[in-house]
């Protein structure tokens, strides 16, 4: 005690520490608080008892500062042989807005416990403080060993790099702040052979760190709808008829535009990233009136007003509480989820890039690099006489369209808002109607329904290169209604069986069946004796924007498609205007004849049919895709890789003559090989560059391992769940209905835990699966309703997923589900290994099986 009176006094940086955590004290009862006492500091001390079967050492206290705060109290404790531990509640002087308290817990265990009670014990008793204070700021910190907290509570971060104890770290601290404190070694104190650390907060404030935004909006005040439906209906759209197309539909939708800046407002707001959402005008007043008081030294009336404020917070909430709860009873789920977002600050979307000027010109040199020549076929078809196979739409179809338009989505360059359009739809039907049957006929698309501006959204949170931005295309809301119109014409006249190795924008298919599909195809080939797979997941760049008009055309052609059809599509793709928009800076338009915008209602159709005849060429392969994801399943038996390598040269030539870029450096391969005598297996190399081999790949959001094991895969949906439980934790803390609870943990956990369950679940292990349960179990204990178990969760996903594949005859899967001649039962399929029995097709027959042999 000596020694640290003696550093508090000489050292300013210990003096001023808001908290001195200290373990093995070897304090005992007999040892009064009056021996401990620190100057300014508040002692919680808690000593070893008999429950840990030992009569000396270990204890923990923690010293707080009385600068720092006053209202301490010890809300929870534990000893025993594997885990000693002590929670002390701190309300401090002075917090950010974002934290409520902050909570200490001191840990110290044993070097010979038993690690799954000290965790079991210790991740309990976190959880149920997370639970009970999910503002707060959570500390845990002490004498560790051999123990990590990471596995089963990823969503807390460890700030200790430096070692403790000879090369080792013993010592730990986990805080729930990512990148909130930063280490430095201290001598060690007394005869202790652990070093002291002292921990520096590198927090900043919400408020220092995120830049106040300001927004212009348009406000529509009441009966702006009605007034534009009274001004369409008096319209006398005649007069801006034009055999001209173009001035034609660029005259219709100025006119628009005029009527809808003649009725809206334009307001200027600012949005503060601090702000909480239930804050209103009222208690902005009384905060103000609280700091006026404080000011004013009248301590009577700065009491009053604290009170009123603490009443008129209370009461904000729960109005902002009614009101959320109300949306939901109402059925508005969009109002809903944005109320939940704002109570828990959760963000599923990362937010659009902010910069200056300079940014907006480069991103939109970068997104028009794909851009090709092509002098062998002019760039905007001439316009083609209608003939009797020309497609025409009718009025009534286009109001149906319109009506259906979400009224939130963004207006395009034109600046028409789906909302008039939606309120409109009777009125803009007609003449919108004329435009398309005019660009119909004459195969050729207005420039001011294809010029589109880019918002770059960050595909990652740290942005390192202008690569890490992808583009997104706002078009004219007219034209994603256009632009469905013919989707159906075309989707009309394909046929059901075109590529059935593609599941991506199809009916009843999903990334769940591309994996299915390409693990049942590795695991029956798995079957054989001396048989090995190889799967290469090959990564384009920026695979839309490499999309070769021309090239299209010609393949629709190959597939009957009509004539004036495939013309307006080429000229849907041609002289196309894009601006990119960062902040509130645009940059200048530049034209572009290559690729299919991202965002467009046509792109992933005109994707599909421009990869439709990228198959394998040789029969022990298989070709997986799901959009610009393609898989290649190399079956290989008696070490011969022949067809394999000359099934990747095909593909490599193929991506070359259609202008689709092969991304070497993104380009992974995995080798799955169970032989018990294992030959070296050569490199792959694609165009002299040597493909890169690795243990596992995250297959469209699953980890695919090489020992088809997943540990991977089950550790990032736990980190990803227990991340999610913290918003359910907020919710709750702000009183939200059980209801409402649940709604959320369905749409936000329980969806995370089953996404393609039906693809690992089945091969997880007992400790894989408890530990994936266990997310639910706080979750039940959190909302108080009770929840599925994950294992009902997995076998009802099973049991429709096979449903869903037994309507789907174009299904690649379909043909493994043949009936017994009874017609009762479908044929068992055979295996001889448990990974392939315990795989998904194996599963769900035998759940089909067991469903139809019910009464």
């Amino acid at each position: 005690m000596d020694e640290l009176r003696l550093r508090i006094v000489n050292n300013k940086i210990l003096k001023d520490s808001c908290i001195l955590l200290i373990t093995e004290t070897w304090l005992h009862p007999l040892i009064p608080d009056s021996a401990i006492q620190l100057a300014g500091y508040t002692a919680k001390r808690h000593d070893r008892t008999k429950d840990s079967g030992k009569s000396r050492g270990g204890g923990l206290c923690v010293y707080v500062n009385n600068n720092w705060c006053t209202n301490t109290k010890t809300v929870d404790n534990h000893c025993s042989s594997d885990l000693e531990y002590v929670t002390v509640r701190c309300r401090p002087i002075y917090l950010p807005r974002e934290f409520t308290v902050v909570m200490v817990t001191a840990v110290y265990i044993p070097p010979d416990a038993n690690v799954n009670s000290a965790i079991g014990h210790s991740h309990d008793s976190i959880s149920r403080q997370q639970s009970r204070y999910p503002d707060a700021v959570h500390i845990i910190a002490g004498d560790f060993n051999h123990v990590d907290l990471k596995p089963v509570l990823p969503n807390l971060h460890q700030h200790v790099k430096c070692t403790t104890r000879e090369a080792k770290t013993l010592d730990k601290v986990y805080t729930n702040i990512k990148l909130g404190f930063r280490d430095r070694p201290l001598p060690h104190l007394g005869q202790s052979d652990h070093l002291s650390l002292l921990l520096i907060p590198a927090y900043n404030p919400l408020k220092k760190t995120a830049p106040t935004i300001k927004k212009t909006v348009k406000i529509w005040p009441d009966g702006a709808s009605q007034q534009l439906q009274d001004c369409f209906e008096r319209t006398n759209w005649d007069v801006f008829e034009h055999p001209d197309l173009e001035v034609f539909t660029d005259s219709v939708l100025c006119y628009i535009k005029n009527c809808i800046d003649t009725v809206t407002v334009d307001k200027h707001i600012r949005v503060y990233p601090n702000r909480k959402p239930w804050m209103n005008r009222e208690v902005q007043q009384l905060l103000r009136e609280r700091n006026t008081a404080f000011r004013s030294g009248d301590r009577v009336l700065y009491s009053s007003t604290r009170a009123n404020l603490k009443r008129g917070i209370k009461k904000a909430k729960m109005d902002y509480k009614r009101r959320i709860e109300g949306w939901l009873d109402s059925n508005n789920s969009r109002e809903v989820w944005k109320g939940v977002q704002h109570l828990t600050n959760y963000r599923t979307t990362p937010r659009a890039a902010e910069a200056d000027s300079s940014l907006a010109e480069e991103l939109n040199l970068l997104f028009t690099r794909f851009e090709v020549e092509n002098s062998d076929t002019p760039t905007r078809p001439h316009p083609v006489a209608h003939s009797s196979l020309s497609f025409t739409v009718k009025e009534q179809e286009v109001r149906s369209i319109l009506k259906t338009v979400n009224p939130r989505k963004a207006a395009g360059p034109d600046g028409v808002s789906g909302r008039v359009l939606k309120d409109c739809a009777d009125q803009l039907a007609g003449v919108l109607t004329r435009i398309f049957n005019q660009s119909l006929a004459q195969s050729t698309v207005p420039t001011c329904l294809t010029s589109s501006i880019i918002v770059p959204l960050p595909k990652k949170t740290h942005i390192t290169s202008l690569n890490d931005y992808r583009p997104v295309a706002l078009t004219p809301v007219v034209m994603k209604c256009f632009e469905k119109l013919v989707r159906s014409h075309m989707t009309s006249l394909l046929p059901t069986s075109l590529d059935p190795h593609q599941f991506a924008y199809r009916a009843r298919k999903s990334t769940e069946d591309a994996i299915v599909t390409a693990l049942h195809t590795a695991l029956s080939h798995l079957e054989k004796q001396g048989s090995y797979v190889r799967m290469l997941f090959v990564d384009y760049s920026s695979a839309f924007n490499t999309i070769l008009p021309h090239k299209l055309v010609n393949k629709l052609t190959e597939l009957g498609l009509p004539h004036s059809t495939c013309s307006w599509i080429k000229s849907f793709l041609t002289d196309r205007s894009q601006r990119v928009r960062v902040g509130p800076h645009t940059s200048k338009a530049l034209t572009l004849s290559t690729g299919s915008p991202q965002g467009c209602v046509l792109s992933p159709l005109l994707y599909t049919l421009y990869t439709h005849d990228c198959i394998p060429a040789h029969h022990s392969n298989t070709t997986v895709k799901f959009a610009d994801d393609t898989t290649v399943v190399g079956l290989i038996s008696g070490g011969d890789e022949s067809a394999y390598r000359d099934e990747v040269d095909q593909l490599t030539m193929w991506s070359r003559e259609n202008n689709l870029l092969l991304n070497t450096k993104k380009t992974k391969e995995v080798i799955i090989d169970f032989r018990r005598k294992k030959t070296t297996v050569p490199p792959l190399f694609i165009s002299g560059v040597c493909v890169e081999r690795v243990a596992d790949f995250r297959f469209l959001g699953v980890h695919i391992e090489e020992d088809l094991t997943w540990g991977v895969n089950t550790s990032e949906l736990l980190k990803k769940a227990q991340q999610r439980l913290h918003f359910l934790r907020v919710l709750r803390k702000n009183n939200i209905s059980q209801r409402l609870l649940v709604s959320f943990y369905r749409c936000s956990i329980e969806s995370i835990l089953t996404y393609c369950v039906c693809v690992w679940f089945s091969r997880c292990t007992v400790a894989q699966r408890k530990a994936l349960q266990r997310v639910i179990n706080t979750a039940q204990r959190i909302t108080g309703c009770p929840l599925l178990p994950l294992e009902e969760l997995h076998s009802s996903r099973c049991l429709k997923k096979a449903q869903e594949i037994l309507k789907d005859t174009s299904h690649p899967g379909r043909s493994l589900f043949e009936l017994l001649p009874s017609g009762r039962r479908f044929r068992s399929i055979k295996t001889r290994t448990d990974r392939f029995k315990e795989s998904f097709y194996p599963i769900a027959i035998t759940t089909l099986n067991a469903v139809k042999n019910k009464p």
